[in-house]
């Protein structure tokens, strides 16, 4: 499989082997004994510090950010997709998302966000998708606002609508025994406005409504600059979680931005996926044009056999 062949060359520019900290259980990333998932997922978005959650693809790079000392993963619908050269998340579709995401639940001790695209339905479709993703071991999920696998221009649905799958969502978690599931309410209203201002406005509008039924943390998606990050964190009445290191925004907004504005989450979409496409395309294009393998040893492209036996050892 293509991801299987592509996470082995996450490694740094200069050559740092990838140390193994993650065997060690949920105590090596900040819990206690006996502390649950939901719980220790719970206890990181409410510590200090922003929660960093770079997104994974598949168990290899999950397995690769815990290993470099992140404490909580997000799967990423888009990366899934991405790696499966599937046209959409709708492609994809639900049920290998949720066996992705089970796989990678299975792969590492921290804990992880699912994505749960739109819900991949109404109200009650929503519910089943959370029961699943809750048995499959899941600590939290996303469930956004936009209508997802439909032609046309982007849109979002109604917020009342968003509304009534956020509280599904909340009565499948209580009706499971996880009544404290982390549930990320996004929106996409500010990336299909065609004001900015606007947008903002309504994005603060929906994300306070999402997180009043039920939703822990508050996602707005779109964002372009630092100034727009304040005006969220200023107007929404909780947690606020934004996406970072994207086209958009990777040269407007860095980690260290959205720490000083008091951002509680920060996720990292396609970061993972992006750099493994580019390394592995420096490899190919070495060997093509080189015919030897002089650049990949100069470059330290390629991870050392003792970095494949720390990431796949349990």
């Amino acid at each position: 499989m293509l991801t299987d062949l592509l996470a082995a060359l996450i490694i740094s520019s200069n050559g740092e082997t990838i140390e193994d900290t993650s065997r060690a259980g949920v105590s090596s990333v900040g819990g206690e004994p006996g502390m649950s998932k939901i719980a220790l997922l719970r206890k990181l978005l409410t510590s200090p510090d922003t929660l960093v959650m770079p997104d994974a693809y598949d168990p290899l790079s999950a397995r690769i950010i815990e290993s470099l000392g992140f404490k909580a993963v997000q799967c990423s619908g888009y990366s899934f997709a991405l790696a499966a050269c599937c046209p959409s998340e709708a492609d994809f579709g639900f049920d290998r998302n949720l066996a992705l995401t089970k796989n990678i639940v299975e792969a590492v001790q921290v804990p992880i966000m699912a994505d749960g695209e739109d819900g991949f339905g109404d109200p009650p479709v929503v519910a089943e998708i959370v029961r699943a993703f809750i048995r499959a071991g899941v600590a939290g999920i996303n469930i956004e606002d936009q209508v997802l696998g439909q032609a046309g221009p982007k849109r979002v649905i109604d917020s009342g609508r968003m509304v009534e799958k956020i509280r599904a969502a909340r009565e499948a978690a209580r009706q499971e025994g996880h009544p404290d599931l982390i549930i990320n309410g996004r929106t996409d209203a500010l990336s299909v406005a065609a004001d900015r201002t606007a947008g903002l406005n309504e994005s603060i509008a929906r994300a306070n409504l999402y997180l009043d039924a039920g939703a822990d943390l508050a996602f707005v998606t779109g964002v372009a600059t630092i100034a727009e990050v304040t005006t969220l964190v200023q107007g929404i009445h909780g947690p606020v979680s934004i996406a970072a290191g994207l086209p958009n925004s990777i040269n407007t907004m860095s980690i260290a931005d959205l720490r000083a504005c008091g951002v509680r989450r920060v996720s990292l979409p396609v970061v993972a996926i992006f750099s493994v496409i580019q390394a592995l395309s420096r490899t190919l294009v070495a060997l093509r044009d080189c015919q030897d393998f002089s650049m990949i040893l100069q470059e330290s492209l390629l991870c050392s056999p003792e970095d494949v036996s720390r990431l796949v050892a349990k």
